[in-house]
């Protein structure tokens, strides 16, 4: 309630956008990073005529309703990002402000014109996403991006001096963004509206406009009160807070005729704007392959066709290959943009020519996020959200913790986002335990909705580039340190890893036993079944690179690469969970690493062609 003078200055003065056209390429977007206050944005999107109904309010919160506790993008017509988990919203922002950006360096502010609108909390800048966040987008000079923070200092355990001391005026002073403090602006609409107007103007630096306000105004009894943060307020209550409105107390969700009007005409005043982008676009006199495939966010036509191709025996790191695949086919996807986590390099993230992003360059395509793993996962959401881009972002896989709460919210909201990870098993090597993943693929795996691709050798990472671009929703490729020899059945098979999982190798015959294995520890099956077969045990290798892709496919087609009755032996240098769905042995590591040369780590483990063969004479019999 607090907050309904802010969030009425921005939809009725200052934002352009046009309620009957939510997917306007060029409106102002608005993000509300506390997304627990998803009401007030629901009020507005209600009244300003996108398409929620009263019955919708009166919904809030209940099963399969327009309505749900924290916004959510695609579900509900004029949500920009699914916010909730505080701080993501505020990364987010930063992350369209840098695709706006980029691209009004690349076509122009004919067609790229318009301003983020990003309301953050003090739980939003307490989270540390939002220290990392705020001191990229100071770096990189982002203007028309515009943050109001709503300074009301209470948080559910009570008030912030609890916990909180921060000045934020010096913190984002420091950051280099514009900041201005409002003081408590009440309802005073007009200084609201002008510190808005300043904020915009700032084409250089990213700013903050400070707004002290009183949690739970004009309730009578909690007004300044940390229960008026999560409480639901009684009928009594209620009736007595219209009353200070002077709002009749006996007609819940009433709307005055003469509001809806005013509203609905303000939801419509951006058409206008509209109508004349869309006759420059059409009027756009460059080049419309590549603007189409922007807009896309997508390759060019048969872009594909770039992709590198390797021959059985070469030998090379999939990391390598991703770099390859990066180099040969970033011309033919014009919105690509991205880079590492400060390890560039080591990731295969680098764009060719190294034309970087940088305050006096932002149609620069290589993204230097510098050692802030926490905001780049979620900057890339925002920017696959704002659209005209493909997104990319690289580390080693074992700081993907770091990034997974931006990770769960690509997958739950549906973001064309890559999410690129090397150094991929023990095999790192002489880093040791604290930079060896074992557990991390699986906890990967275990998120719905999103498509994690370990590739076996080079032409499988090749695969899995044109499925992360070529697909909707996130994906993560996972690529190794080390070398892997690239696989006779990679070079007969280029689609298999369409379909998630495939017989790479295959006996003559029935299968007497299948070894199923992704990344570079398919390879190790490939050896142990050459050596069963020797033995005249014949063995199948199924090259397994995304479970999810797979468990897609229709039963006859999985039951036709895994027979169940065939006894499987699995393969992967990291945890067993969920092997056992597909395997009755299981070769993992279920337990830390250890520091030393990479070779030596796994063979110490069981990841040699000999044991894998071994245990699979074993179940055999």
């Amino acid at each position: 309630m607090a907050l309904a003078p802010l969030a009425h200055v921005l939809f009725t003065r200052t934002m352009t956008y046009d309620a009957t056209a939510p997917g306007w390429a060029d409106r102002d977007r608005f993000i509300l990073s506390p997304g627990h206050a998803s009401i007030l944005q629901y009020a507005m999107l209600h009244l300003t005529g996108f398409g929620l109904t009263l019955d919708d309010l009166r919904q809030f919160r209940q099963w399969q309703s327009a309505t749900p506790g924290h916004p959510e993008v695609g579900h509900t017509a004029g949500v920009e990002v699914t916010t909730g988990p505080l701080g993501q919203g505020f990364a987010n922002g930063v992350g369209m402000g840098i695709a706006q950006r980029h691209l009004a360096a690349r076509l122009g502010r004919d067609l790229v014109d318009h301003t983020t609108f990003v309301m953050c909390s003090d739980g939003d800048l307490s989270e540390g996403v939002s220290h990392e966040a705020a001191s990229l987008a100071g770096h990189l000079g982002l203007g028309r991006l515009v943050y109001i923070y709503d300074d009301n200092r209470i948080t559910i355990d009570g008030r912030t001096e609890l916990s909180l001391s921060d000045d934020a005026s010096k913190r984002f002073d420091a950051y280099g963004w514009h900041v201005e403090d409002i003081g408590e602006p009440g309802d005073d609409l007009d200084t609201i509206e002008a510190a808005l107007d300043r904020a915009v103007a700032v084409t250089d630096a990213p700013s903050l406009v400070i707004m002290r306000t009183r949690v739970g105004y004009p309730s009578p009894t909690y007004t300044d009160d940390p229960k008026a943060h999560g409480l639901v307020i009684l009928d009594e209550e209620v009736a007595a807070t219209k009353s200070v409105l002077g709002l009749p107390v006996d007609q819940p969700f009433h709307v005055p005729d003469d509001v809806a009007e005013f509203y609905l005409a303000a939801g419509r005043r951006g058409a206008s704007a509209r109508q004349g982008w869309q006759a420059r676009l059409g009027a756009y006199s460059g080049d419309r392959a590549e603007l189409d495939a922007l807009w896309a966010g997508g390759g060019v036509s048969n872009w594909a066709t770039n992709l590198p191709r390797w021959t059985a025996g070469e030998k090379l790191a999939t990391r390598v290959a991703g770099q390859a695949c990066l180099e040969a086919t970033a011309s033919a996807i014009p919105g690509l943009i991205g880079g590492g986590a400060d390890i560039t390099g080591n990731t295969g993230t680098k764009l060719p020519a190294d034309v970087a992003f940088t305050r006096a360059d932002p149609a620069g395509r290589q993204l230097y996020f510098g050692v802030r793993e926490h905001a780049m996962g979620s900057l890339l959401v925002g920017m696959a959200h704002h659209g005209g881009v493909v997104p990319f972002g690289g580390t080693f896989l074992v700081f993907s913790d770091y990034m997974r709460p931006a990770v769960r919210m690509a997958a739950l909201s549906g973001a064309h986002a890559i999410f690129w990870w090397s150094h991929d098993s023990i095999g790192v090597g002489e880093d040791g335990p604290t930079h060896q993943p074992v557990e991390q693929i699986a906890s990967l795996r275990a998120i719905p909705g999103f498509r994690l691709i370990r590739p076996a050798d080079a032409n499988e990472t090749a695969q899995a580039w044109r499925l992360a671009v070529d697909l909707d929703g996130p994906t993560g490729i996972v690529t190794s340190r080390q070398g892997v020899p690239v696989l006779e059945g990679t070079v007969a098979n280029p689609e298999g890893v369409a379909r998630g999982g495939y017989a790479l190798n295959d006996a003559d015959g029935d299968p007497d036993v299948i070894l199923v294995g992704a990344g570079t520890e398919v390879t190790l099956c490939v050896d142990a079944a050459k050596a069963l077969g020797a033995e005249g045990i014949a063995a199948r290798v199924v090259s397994l690179p995304c479970w999810d892709i797979f468990e897609d496919q229709d039963a006859r087609y999985r039951h036709a690469v895994l027979p169940p009755a065939v006894p499987t032996v699995s393969v992967e240098a990291g945890t067993t969970m969920g092997w056992s769905r597909y395997a009755q042995d299981n070769i993992g590591l279920d337990r830390f690493g250890a520091s030393a040369p990479g070779d030596e780590v796994m063979a110490q483990f069981g990841f040699t062609a000999a044991h894998v063969a071994d245990r699979a004479r074993a179940l055999v019999r």
